[in-house]
């Protein structure tokens, strides 16, 4: 599911490259932006408090402002935080947003109403649902089915029988649970506890400039891509993960996908158009939603990410959501780096996470077109997981 996002969206994440210099800075703190909120603060020295680019405080003169990239860094120098904007914690609409996630996360088996969620953080339905989905990239409603089928995938991976995982992860009825689980599974729960017993994964390896790729697809859309120096290594991988699944090497079919990995490493594409059948916790799909809009060349910190789906102390959950991520570039887990711009852990290995920023950087420049060039083999295939799904 891709989230929503807009201009002024506060759940988007600070474009810390739009403003590198403090000319830069300064306008968006003359306008206010809220964008920029995260990227960097702002300190008046007539008056020894700090702030947020969007802080609603009357505005100091240009010859009385510094600007530091960190709240650390402003109290290091001497400046307080300031009592309006709070720069040392979340903006209101972030906190607001974090603790209906936590009232969500405290029975996932609860069924809360938006008006029931509304009321236990204090604001308006109408404003608290767009607001989440704003932050989140999903609605309460949505959130509250990931955390059912994360609780589901659970209990079928513990070995529970399909009836006792329906009540306990909350879908109050079998037939309910049939009816949107496959959508947080990807398959049946009965194959999905047998470990894809039933289920027809596709795969197709091919060298590229990292070494071999392999991608492989249910009939719902793209489960893995992985990358590695031994096309046989990576696929034992593949089939200890669907052990059960019928596997069957097509290369013919995964070719048009595994043209638009060529592309994008030969820097003449920057985007995916790949349907993906992944499962998620309701958090990691807020992280790789996440990923997913930072926009290409750029990077992030972990700390940045964490902010950015609400959850601003969850860095290690958020490290671990990069780290598990099974699709490679469709989800750019690469564009996370520490939060002072070293190579963190790469589920591929350092040197290809350094090897695609690199690619990236090179060709941040290039304007590419979307995936719209009506190649035939690869609607007809697209269109089959589309129908399927």
């Amino acid at each position: 599911m891709k989230p929503t996002t807009g201009n002024t969206a506060i759940g988007t994440l600070p474009d810390t490259a739009s403003w590198t210099s403090d000319d830069e800075r300064w306008a968006a703190v003359t306008r206010r932006e809220p964008r920029a909120d995260g990227a960097f603060f702002y300190a008046v020295k007539t008056t020894g408090v700090f702030c947020r680019p969007s802080c609603a405080s009357r505005q100091p003169r240009r010859e009385n402002v510094a600007f530091f990239a960190d709240a650390a860094a402003a109290r290091a120098a001497g400046f307080r935080d300031c009592k309006r904007c709070q720069p040392g914690g979340l903006p209101r609409e972030l906190e607001i947003v974090r603790r209906a996630c936590a009232a969500l996360d405290a029975d996932p088996q609860q069924r809360l109403t938006l008006a029931q969620l509304s009321d236990a953080v204090h604001v308006s339905p109408f404003h608290l649902q767009r607001l989440f989905k704003r932050v989140v990239g999903v609605s309460p409603r949505q959130y509250q089915a990931a955390q059912r089928g994360a609780a589901l995938r659970d209990a079928l991976q513990n070995g529970a029988d399909v009836t006792r995982a329906t009540l306990d992860a909350g879908f109050g009825s079998p037939s309910r649970m049939y009816d949107s689980a496959p959508a947080e599974l990807g398959m049946a729960p009965s194959a999905y506890r047998r470990k894809g017993a039933g289920l027809t994964v596709r795969y197709a390896s091919a060298p590229t400039s990292l070494g071999f790729v392999l991608i492989a697809a249910t009939d719902k859309g793209i489960c893995k891509i992985g990358f590695g120096d031994d096309d046989a290594l990576l696929v034992d991988e593949l089939r200890g993960e669907f052990a059960n699944a019928d596997l069957l090497e097509d290369s013919q079919q995964l070719a048009p996908f595994i043209a638009q990995i060529d592309a994008y490493l030969r820097g003449t594409r920057q985007d995916f158009d790949l349907p993906l059948d992944i499962a998620a916790t309701a958090f990691r799909q807020r992280v790789w939603d996440a990923l997913r809009r930072i926009p290409y060349g750029e990077t992030r910190s972990y700390s940045q990410i964490a902010e950015a789906v609400g959850s601003p102390r969850a860095v290690r959950a958020v490290a671990t959501a990069c780290a598990t991520n099974p699709v490679a570039l469709a989800i750019p887990c690469h564009r996370v780096v520490q939060k002072g711009g070293a190579l963190a852990g790469y589920r591929w290995g350092l040197p290809r996470k350094a090897a695609l920023l690199d690619n990236e950087l090179q060709h941040a420049s290039r304007k590419t077109p979307a995936f719209a060039d009506n190649n035939p083999a690869e609607t007809a295939i697209t269109t089959k997981l589309d129908h399927a799904a």
